[in-house]
């Protein structure tokens, strides 16, 4: 074991939960109504809490453990059984394995958080505890052991350094889904109250900037040149993203505001995350660029055009941003762009792309089936998902919680 890589990972850690627990929370509070704000802030913490319980009975042992048919892991490290504190997971020799299992455990939690923002204002809540248990175990760990648990992904060579398919393409998926299934918020969309508080919001996005660096530093499992280097990439691709959203603001709009770079920010994020340790300086800037400019006419589509209530943008911010980043990271890793080459030495430009397609269309498919099956079931079962027409009306916060945000 090295001590300088564990105490890295050990940092990186914190870092990826501090982008959930207060990171998340802060920028989901912030773009709700002031009368559901404590509503969305809740949802965070109790589904971290519920995804690190899952993670320790059987979640990392299934996305981790060896491997069945491809498929998914056994459950011979169920509750964190064989690992001790000596203990060396074989990919990380260098590494104790605890550290691995959890800086892995706070991926499982963030994931369905993000999720929290398609349905905000409008789901109840034991169907989001429940909800975010089952998308857990039967989409999450699937699709993690699939592309880093040894899976049929990750033997085709698939590239995803620190999680466009097991994260944002994946939660994307289930956000359109869910959005759709649980329907459009009173009022949508003229009537929709704009973002209570702003600057909550861009608090909460430096907190995930800051974070983002141990989400894809931490991805190398080193503290090396490579972890620099996604660090840096992640950085420039950030700042491209929201230069780029600002620049679109000011052509369309005449002005820049902060929800929108702000929002840049976040998809230049995710589009590098796949991407980090793969990619040079040049494909960073190229990336956010990139991401930015989809991502901005993608969140006026989805709910002019095609009137789908995705709340915080999940799907057109956070789903895109993944699915740019799997697609160019195969072009952008060549050297020409100052990229660091694929995983499998010699391979072709075109079996790349095909195989990191076949990546973002098998997880948003399985993603977008059993999150449709999930809530359907529950709809059944738990009474509607949806909250009374009342509860809206008066708001989330006093509704389901007893608590108002502020008392003015």
């Amino acid at each position: 074991m090295d001590s300088g890589d564990t105490a890295w990972m050990l940092s990186s850690t914190a870092f990826v939960l501090f982008m959930t627990l207060p990171g998340l929370a802060l920028v989901y509070g912030g773009l709700v109504a002031s009368k559901s704000v404590l509503s969305v802030v809740i949802q965070c913490f109790a589904i971290s809490a519920l995804a690190s319980v899952i993670w320790l009975s059987v979640g990392y042992s299934m996305a981790f453990g060896e491997s069945l048919f491809w498929f998914i892991g056994t459950l011979e490290n169920a509750f964190f059984l064989g690992i001790a504190p000596k203990t060396v997971h074989p990919e990380t020799p260098n590494l104790p394995e605890m550290v691995f299992v959890i800086f892995q455990m706070t991926f499982a939690m963030i994931a369905p958080a993000i999720i929290s923002g398609a349905y905000a204002e409008r789901m109840k809540f034991p169907v989001v505890l429940v909800f975010s248990g089952l998308w857990s175990l039967l989409v999450y760990i699937p699709i993690c052991h699939w592309v880093w648990g040894g899976g049929w992904l990750e033997q085709m060579g698939a590239m995803d350094f620190a999680g466009g398919l097991v994260l944002h393409a994946n939660v994307g998926a289930a956000a359109l889904v869910a959005s759709i299934i649980v329907g459009r918020r009173l009022g949508f969309p003229n009537e929709i109250a704009p973002p209570h508080n702003p600057g909550m919001t861009a608090a909460g996005t430096g907190m995930l900037w800051v974070g983002w660096f141990g989400f894809n530093g931490g991805s190398q499992f080193a503290a090396d040149g490579e972890a620099g280097m996604a660090i840096a990439v992640t950085h420039i691709s950030a700042s491209a993203s929201a230069l780029t959203w600002m620049i679109l603001e000011w052509i369309t709009r005449k002005y820049a505001s902060l929800i929108g770079t702000v929002t840049g920010v976040i998809a230049g994020l995710a589009a590098v995350t796949p991407a980090s340790g793969y990619i040079g300086p040049i494909g960073g800037l190229i990336l956010g660029a990139s991401a930015s400019l989809v991502c901005f006419f993608a969140v006026g589509i989805i709910k002019r055009n095609l009137n789908i209530d995705d709340a915080l943008d999940v799907f057109a911010v956070h789903g895109l941003g993944g699915i740019i980043g799997v697609v160019l990271v195969t072009f952008l890793a060549l050297p020409l762009f100052g990229g660091q080459g694929y995983p499998v030495e010699g391979r072709d430009v075109h079996v790349q792309l095909g195989v990191q397609a076949l990546g973002v269309v098998a997880s948003m498919a399985w993603a977008g089936l059993f999150t449709f099956i999930i809530l359907k079931v529950l709809d059944r079962v738990m009474g509607g998902v949806r909250v009374d027409e009342e509860d809206e009306l008066v708001g989330l916060d006093l509704a389901a919680h007893g608590e108002r945000g502020y008392d003015i």
